[in-house]
């Protein structure tokens, strides 16, 4: 790239800890000598959310037994689409994520196959609301013992509305998109593009923030990979381009 690798990833860490692309523009004009448009801040952050994004699915996962996964719906061009994500309740790592127009079974699905790729057989438990798309999928993907007349990993169902609770870990992660999302006011762009900017985020929550929790970040529990240098951007996206 023509900027500065520093520059960069000072974009990209100052657009996903909350600023717009044109507060990232201002900042950029106060501290270095050649400033850069707000649609080139946007350009890095699609590109390079895309290209860690896509490193971080082939990670080998340590994580717990339990998976939780839930819907989000956010405003896109006047339309309500959706977030659907899943997390390791242990480690907080966000396992997998997808940003859909819809939330059928073809899009639950696609979220649960990823997430069982990744997690290698250690998930026993899924967590979910009561969506009632939940439990076909869950039988689809993980399988269903004919004999034992039961699902190969236990789901267990938790709803809300009949005051069953909330699914904390996953919910907390919600809440956490939510603060980021609603200075938005909404997605413009392509579903591509806003699936973009939120795995972005999933980056910024699993490797970047400090989860108060855990007391870490989700990654350092998770995986085995090393970020040494302050600048965790800059060893991703070097990691990223490796792989």
């Amino acid at each position: 790239m023509r900027n500065h690798p520093k520059k960069i990833t000072a974009s990209i860490d100052l657009f996903f800890g909350g600023l717009s692309t044109r507060k990232v523009q201002a900042h950029l004009k106060a501290f270095f000598p050649h400033n850069c448009t707000n649609m080139t801040v946007y350009n890095w952050v699609i590109k390079y959310s895309k290209k860690i994004s896509k490193f971080a699915d082939g990670l080998k996962l340590e994580v717990g037994a339990e998976l939780q996964i839930d819907e989000q719906s956010h405003n896109r061009l006047g339309n309500q689409n959706w977030l659907i994500d899943s997390i390791d309740s242990k480690t907080r790592f966000v396992v997998a994520s997808s940003f859909r127009v819809s939330r059928g079974q073809e899009e639950i699905k696609e979220v649960l196959s990823l997430a069982k790729y990744k997690t290698k057989g250690s998930i026993t438990t899924i967590t979910s609301d009561g969506h009632r798309v939940y439990p076909r999928c869950v039988k689809k993907i993980f399988g269903w013992n004919n004999k034992e007349r039961k699902f190969n990993v236990f789901h267990n169902i938790v709803n809300a509305s009949k005051g069953q609770g909330f699914n904390v870990p996953i919910e907390r992660f919600h809440n956490n998109v939510r603060d980021r999302t609603k200075i938005m006011r909404g997605f413009y762009g392509s579903v591509e593009s806003a699936d973009a900017i939120l795995k972005g985020f999933v980056v910024y929550y699993n490797f970047i923030r400090k989860h108060q929790g855990i007391n870490c970040s989700p990654f350092e529990l998770a995986t085995d990979i090393k970020l040494k240098n302050p600048n965790r951007w800059m060893d991703l996206i070097g990691l990223a381009s490796i792989k």
